[in-house]
């Protein structure tokens, strides 16, 4: 009887060593999701930076431009 009892204990703790380790791998999947989604969206600021930059400046030369001539 007590060869069945450890067998099935042994049976548990690998099935339960298995779902950790799928939960520890979702949880670093989700990480570099989120790493991903803070760099593309460092770079859509950057973008709307220099975007902004050069309609401000095309703005304001056009302005001189105008006053001038």
């Amino acid at each position: 009887m007590k060869k069945d009892e450890q067998e099935i204990i042994l049976l548990n703790s690998d099935i339960a060593s298995n779902k950790d380790l799928k939960k520890d791998n979702n949880k670093t999947t989700n990480v570099n999701i989120l790493l991903n989604r803070v760099r593309l969206d460092k770079k859509r600021t950057a973008k709307k930076r220099i975007i902004f930059s050069f309609l401000l400046i095309a703005t304001i030369s056009s302005l001189i431009v105008y006053f001038i001539i």
